[in-house]
């Protein structure tokens, strides 16, 4: 790295349109590229960094107290910013006594729901009062940028106060029509679960809640939800369904019941996706599936028929719900993705041939 700054080192990585940098003292340095991975010395042309290289890259994220957290053996989450306003997201972490980090790299400037080709009804769905918004997928699959699409969309539209709870913050939002405030866990509040009992005292119209990973905090967003917010948040889960089931599992039985009732109240939208490699490998696509609350939504939620939501929402185009083997389908069918990875992402691959083939 003696030719290269820390900064040219990231700067090189958003160059060739990583999304994420994995170091490893003693082992190659990787760029993960539309969702592939790829050595640096392939894409740079030269010789892979020294274990010692490695190790100078990570202590130059560092500031004295991180690093005697690192010393200590304890892993370490932040985030950092380059002198152009560009922001990563790191994890340090130690593995079979080494020194590791895995950098992800976030987008510089917040894109419209048009440029992401998200359909119509997400648009709307950002034009709601109340009620509770949850975009789920796995690690990676965009969900903070959907998000952060919806938020760009309501400061450009709406004079309400917005509040985001992340860890770490992604996007750094500029005050339009809205007001927003903008709290990181860990640095400006300590946990998930105190930002949103103090954010119900902050005069919201919107709340938005990086992650839902706990049963205080799902508590704490129906709350928020059923008292007239708008609340967006994000889990873990694949397909709608899922989602609701996800949410419904973590209270004891005794309060599943209730909570049944709660989601049948506020529930406007589940949103799921994945990301799909382009046809051309030069980027990835989102393939969403939408579930929206419906009366009969609401009703099979109310009365624990959770199976049978996928059904309905096969039935439910006009109301802007899709199956995400639907969404795939289109993708395929407009050429934006190949048929082994229409496969690949799929949840059903069975009903996605029938779908393919026309049945047959």
């Amino acid at each position: 790295m003696a030719s290269m700054t820390f900064e040219d080192f990231i700067l090189f990585a958003r160059e060739k349109g990583a999304s994420d940098i994995h170091l490893t003292v003693g082992a190659p340095t990787v760029f993960r590229i539309n969702g592939e991975l790829t050595k640096y010395s392939v894409l740079k042309g030269e010789e892979d960094f020294t274990p010692v290289g490695v190790n100078r890259i990570i202590h130059a994220m560092l500031t004295a107290d991180q690093e005697q957290i690192v010393n200590a053996g304890k892993d370490l989450d932040f985030s950092f910013e380059l002198a152009n306003g560009a922001r990563q997201r790191v994890n340090v972490f130690h593995q079979s006594g080494r020194l590791a980090a895995t950098i992800r790299l976030l987008n510089t400037s917040i894109p419209t729901t048009e440029e992401l080709g998200l359909p119509f009804i997400v648009h709307e769905l950002a034009m709601k009062k109340r009620g509770l918004i949850l975009v789920t997928g796995p690690t990676g699959s965009g969900k903070s940028t959907t998000l952060a699409a919806m938020i760009r969309l309501i400061n450009e539209t709406q004079r309400c106060h917005i509040i985001t709870i992340e860890d770490p913050i992604e996007y750094r939002y500029t005050n339009g029509k809205a007001t927003i405030h903008q709290r990181e866990v860990g640095a400006d509040v300590p946990n998930f679960d105190i930002a949103l009992r103090s954010a119900l005292r902050e005069d919201p119209d919107v709340i938005l809640v990086g992650e839902m990973r706990d049963f205080e905090t799902i508590s704490l967003a129906i709350t928020a939800a059923e008292t007239g917010h708008l609340v967006f948040g994000t889990l873990h889960t694949t397909g709608a369904a899922e989602t609701i089931n996800r949410i419904i599992d973590v209270f004891p039985p005794h309060g599943q019941n209730q909570v049944r009732s709660q989601l049948a109240n506020i529930l406007e939208a589940v949103i799921s996706q994945t990301l799909i490699p382009k046809v051309k490998n030069d980027g990835r696509v989102a393939a969403l599936e939408v579930l929206t609350g419906t009366d009969a939504i609401h009703n099979l939620i109310r009365t624990d028929k959770t199976h049978q939501i996928e059904s309905v929402m096969q039935q439910s185009a006009k109301q802007g719900m899709c199956i995400l083997n639907d969404s795939i389908a289109k993708l395929y069918r407009d050429n934006k993705i190949t048929r082994d990875n229409a496969l690949a992402f799929c949840n059903n691959k069975e009903g996605l041939r029938k779908i393919l083939t026309g049945g047959l």
